[in-house]
């Protein structure tokens, strides 16, 4: 397989894998009748660092961005390639996004057969979204994107710090390390993920929403795609940022 197959399989393979497991904790413990039921907020956010461990370990080749917020910091940061030396342009940066988005799908479309039985049998349609897409908990678009921009912000900054420079075939979240990310995750969920669910991924947010528009669950309801911009919108504009700011923040701090 060519350098450029290799990015997209390992993008999607590890976006897959990260919103398989991910998602997976989420209807662990908001399913009806699954062993995990009512496990709590704490059991999904280490699920969620650890799904990020996972997906990041199996990602290493393509510099494991599996995130457009990720892909975006790096190129407002500067970088000037991304993994195997792939210069960085409007199609390297649409091969990544797209790559994680359909990753995003089919990681949310395994959750969904992993879990067939409990979804049927769980008569919240809120708790079936919510396997699938995150919501806030008090609706504020305006303070809703306020808490995904500040969260990404913190993701991408973090991550382009411990990767010591700016470029992307460093970068990503490969740089930072499988555990090392996966507690800086756990981090952001325990303490920014109360008000919204913390998206800061938008394929971790749109990709599955999307599974749960098309996939036939029973008694599903909304997909809430009032709501689904903010996810997406928030955690860009904060990745954005954070890759900006790191050119001159950085060097200070460093």
């Amino acid at each position: 397989m060519d350098n450029l197959g290799t990015i997209i399989l390992s993008e999607i393979i590890g976006t897959a894998l990260l919103i398989l497991l991910g998602g997976g904790v989420v209807a662990n413990v908001l399913l009806t009748r699954t062993k995990g039921f009512a496990g709590g907020t704490l059991m999904i956010t280490i699920g969620w660092g650890l799904a990020v461990f996972a997906g990041v370990t199996v990602a290493y080749n393509s510099g494991a961005q599996l995130n457009p917020a990720v892909t975006l910091g790096l190129v407002t940061s500067g970088a000037t390639e991304f993994a195997f030396g792939l210069p960085v342009t409007f199609f390297s940066v649409m091969v990544y996004i797209v790559s994680q988005m359909v990753g995003g799908i089919l990681g949310a479309v395994f959750v969904w057969l992993a879990y067939k039985q409990h979804f049927d049998a769980e008569p919240d349609a809120g708790n079936k979204l919510a396997v699938f897409s995150t919501g806030p908990a008090i609706r504020s678009y305006r303070w809703n994107m306020v808490t995904e921009i500040i969260g990404t912000f913190v993701l991408v900054f973090v991550i382009i710090a411990f990767a010591g420079d700016r470029q992307g075939v460093n970068g990503g979240l490969a740089a930072l390390g499988a555990l090392p990310v996966a507690l800086l995750v756990i981090a952001i969920g325990a303490s920014l993920g109360g008000p919204t669910g913390y998206a800061i991924n938008p394929a971790r947010d749109l990709g599955p929403r999307i599974a749960h528009a098309f996939l036939p669950i029973k008694g599903k309801g909304s997909s809430d795609w009032a709501y689904s911009w903010v996810p997406v919108a928030g955690p860009l504009i904060g990745g954005s940022l954070a890759g900006w700011s790191s050119i001159y923040l950085l060097p200070i701090l460093t």
